[in-house]
């Protein structure tokens, strides 16, 4: 008699979305799987990743997957408040502790009991707070600033930063100390060049939120559209996306958004990419990875479905463009007669992209016109 066979194992099934952050690429699952690992503890988390990769998401996400769900998040941003300001808003201040305490303050510190204190831009705290800061991680007390009560504080932190914070500890900017108290786990957010295979997943989503907002009807973008912004840099990242997006939603009449409706928007990114802020020269080695846009306003509701795209499609978006080397850049202008946009589509990039190259390869539109008339 035949032993039965083993009953087939079933794929596991992609977490499209969790509390506002959507992607399905490799690089979100794994940042997904660490807020459901880190979500549940209490030791103190540092976020790190470029401007408007969603950040403070990450953080609300781990608020919500903890025990301390149903006590209160509250946010700091550390680069909005001068140094005066920084202590009083941080640990609050009793009446009449300065010019202008007409009453007692309660600190962002002690609103958080029980529940996260998200610190962003944690690196640009000034260093006379630092000091206090590190005092509650170590004991869970404070004092407001011009009182004499200590107070206890049973918030959790979770820190983020879009610079190394290692930098800063070397540069004495940050304490070494605080430093390894805020950094006990670490999360990477990957930038949106990194995961363009969840353009049309993003895309679709933002789409509805601006189709339930402005009450005008889905829309959807071509397969072309959607290639075009797949071969975009996105030095804002999925904030950047939201905003062009939202763009072309309140631009556009009908019900699909064809590449045709970022003509204007690639005309003006190709100026800055020429210079005007210099998007090309960005650090690609900007973080420390561990050893390892969106708003602030809670989060977003989940897609039911992916932009409906040919397989094929698919595939081209989530594919690289070809290594863009010095002799790659000067055929393709060779062929495009000195032509950027030209050999930028031979080079199946955005000419974004290919201006980025060519400032770090050290070649000028001037070497490679001289080239061409050779």
């Amino acid at each position: 008699m035949s032993e039965p066979e083993a009953p087939s194992q079933l794929p596991v099934p992609v977490e499209r979305t969790l509390h506002g952050l959507v992607g399905a690429g490799a690089s979100m699952q794994m940042l997904f799987e660490k807020i459901a690992r880190y979500g549940p503890t209490d030791a103190p988390v540092l976020v790190t990743g470029e401007t408007g990769t969603g950040k403070e998401l990450v953080a609300r996400a781990l608020h919500l997957r903890s025990p301390r769900r149903a006590r209160p998040f509250v946010a700091l941003n550390c680069s909005a408040l001068n140094e005066d300001l920084f202590e009083s808003e941080l640990f609050g201040h009793e009446r009449g502790a300065f010019t202008g305490a007409v009453g007692v303050h309660r600190g962002r510190f002690e609103r958080a009991d029980g529940g996260t204190l998200f610190l962003d831009e944690v690196g640009d705290m000034p260093m006379r707070v630092q000091a206090k800061l590190l005092r509650v991680l170590e004991d869970g007390l404070f004092e407001r600033v011009g009182g004499e009560m200590v107070i206890a504080g049973a918030a959790r932190i979770v820190a983020a930063t879009n610079s190394p914070l290692e930098r800063a500890v070397a540069e004495h900017r940050f304490r070494e100390d605080l430093y390894h108290r805020v950094a006990v786990l670490r999360v990477h957010v990957p930038p949106l060049r990194d995961r363009v295979e969840d353009i049309p997943l993003l895309a679709d989503h933002f789409l509805r939120i601006f189709s339930e907002r402005y009450g005008r009807g889905s829309k959807r973008l071509t397969p072309e559209a959607t290639r075009l912004l797949a071969s975009y840099v996105w030095p804002g990242n999925v904030r950047e996306l939201r905003n062009v997006l939202e763009r072309v939603y309140v631009e556009t009449s009908g019900d699909a958004i064809g590449r045709g409706a970022f003509a204007e928007w690639e005309v003006e990114r190709g100026a800055l990419a020429a210079g005007a802020w210099n998007l090309g020269l960005r650090d690609e080695q900007r973080f420390v990875h561990p050893p390892i846009v969106m708003g602030s306003a809670g989060a977003l509701p989940a897609p039911t479905r992916i932009i409906d795209l040919p397989a094929q499609s698919i595939r081209h978006v989530a594919r690289r463009p070809r290594k863009l080397t010095a002799e790659a850049v000067r055929e393709a202008f060779t062929q495009a007669q000195g032509n950027a946009t030209h050999a930028a589509e031979i080079l199946g990039c955005h000419k974004t992209t290919l201006y980025r190259a060519m400032t770090k390869l050290g070649l000028s539109r001037g070497d490679l016109e001289k080239r061409d008339d050779a």
